[in-house]
């Protein structure tokens, strides 16, 4: 795990591109459950480099701010006051 930190800090500071298992790690899902978003829609936007899929990181940190906390999204479910 700490190499994975290691290398999506460092392709932070060289690249603004992070490959699938960097960008689950850097936003905090799975690499797994990443895969699935990208198949089903609904994650974080990203682009095909050849056969390679990429993530930016503004990108990762926009999709991150637009996702509902958990006591918002609770908040707004069922009409409770």
């Amino acid at each position: 795990m700490d190499d994975e930190n290691e290398r999506a800090a460092r392709a932070k500071k060289g690249s603004p591109f992070l490959n699938t298992a960097q960008a689950a790690f850097y936003i905090g899902l799975s690499q797994r459950t990443l895969e699935k978003m990208r198949l089903k829609g609904g994650g974080p936007q990203f682009r095909k480099h050849g056969r390679f899929v990429r993530y930016h990181i503004d990108e990762l940190d926009a999709w991150s701010k637009g996702q509902p906390r958990g006591s918002d999204a609770d908040d707004n479910r069922g009409g409770r006051s």
